[in-house]
């Protein structure tokens, strides 16, 4: 069952048991809001299932780094053993600025993801790869958001691949579309500093490859061929074998969205179906959110809104 805390608050900030015998929690953009104190803490959480997870118990980039600016542009999923309360697994998702035809647009960058070693078995792929973002959906009032993923593992591309919609690059020939393009393009231009690749590595757009990837900070995710996680597919095994160099230090960078379309598919075919009923409630009080909350903002009287208001004061 999920609750929300302050249903007309203007940030995200969710806690819920997705699960018997974990909890979790939704929040965005916490370097915005949240107090230092519980910022930290939020901080520390994710930094001891990193230390659980790398060989090295230490990563130097992202939000492990408890860099405010970064933690301003980032959506951080934390789940919880609801008995140790201790942190086993994250998800650190981050929004880059970007412009589309014109228009200004926040694209989602699936991140950094981790799971303690102690809790690999308790099926949690649902909460940390489809979740926030169906929540971020259904919050945004069911607009469609671009999103992105780089990453060399075949388990991942294919996770990616089925979650979301439009996906580009897939092993199923689909296009490459003018959006897909330029948002890899925008990515690679301004953002290599959200996933820790370096200035250096380069970048294949018409298979969009990113090449020699990991000297950004990112060192200790690199992986062999033979040590990433496999798909129970093996056309994504063998996409990520055609179009990756692991001895040089390969990346895909795959853009999708995510839209109606693939939400409904997520809700029925990934979300266990116990958790179907607190997952919905919540998408339908998030999407209730969004339409009342703007309405909230504008009937506050203590808002200069100007010429906007339904009415005018005495003095304007």
């Amino acid at each position: 069952m999920l609750w929300l805390r302050g249903l007309f608050q203007s940030h995200l900030d969710l806690a819920f048991a997705p699960s018997k015998g974990v909890r979790a929690r939704i929040v965005d953009r916490p370097g915005m809001w949240m107090a230092p104190a519980v910022l930290e803490k939020l901080v520390a959480d994710i930094r001891a299932v990193a230390s659980e997870t790398l060989p090295s118990g230490e990563l130097n980039y992202g939000v492990l780094g408890g860099d405010p600016e970064r933690l301003k542009a980032s959506v951080l999923t934390i789940v919880y053993d609801a008995g140790t309360k201790a942190p086993i697994a994250f998800n650190a998702l981050a929004w880059m600025p970007m412009s589309l035809r014109g228009r200004a647009v926040d694209v989602l960058h699936m991140g950094l993801v981790m799971v303690s070693p102690t809790a690999r078995s308790q099926g949690l792929s649902w909460i940390l790869y489809g979740l926030t973002c169906f929540l971020l959906f259904a919050r945004g009032g069911m607009r469609p958001i671009w999103i992105s993923n780089v990453t060399q593992v075949p388990a991942v591309v294919g996770m990616v691949t089925e979650s979301f919609a439009q996906v580009f690059p897939t092993p199923d020939d689909a296009p490459q579309t003018f959006e897909h393009l330029l948002i890899a393009r925008q990515i690679m231009r301004h953002h290599r500093h959200v996933f820790g690749v370096g200035p250096e590595a380069g970048f294949d757009e018409t298979r969009s490859v990113i090449t020699n990837a990991y000297t950004g900070g990112s060192d200790d995710l690199k992986k062999s061929f033979e040590q990433a996680a496999k798909h129970r597919q093996a056309k994504y095994n063998d996409l990520c074998a055609r179009l990756l160099d692991y001895e040089r230090g390969d990346d895909i960078l795959q853009v999708g969205q995510v839209n109606m379309a693939a939400a409904q598919k997520y809700a029925f075919t990934e979300v266990p179906r116990d958790s179907l009923p607190g997952l919905v409630l919540s998408g339908a009080f998030l999407g209730l959110q969004s339409i009342f909350l703007p309405l909230i903002h504008w009937l506050d009287a203590k808002r200069p809104w100007g010429s906007l208001r339904p009415w005018r004061s005495a003095r304007s």
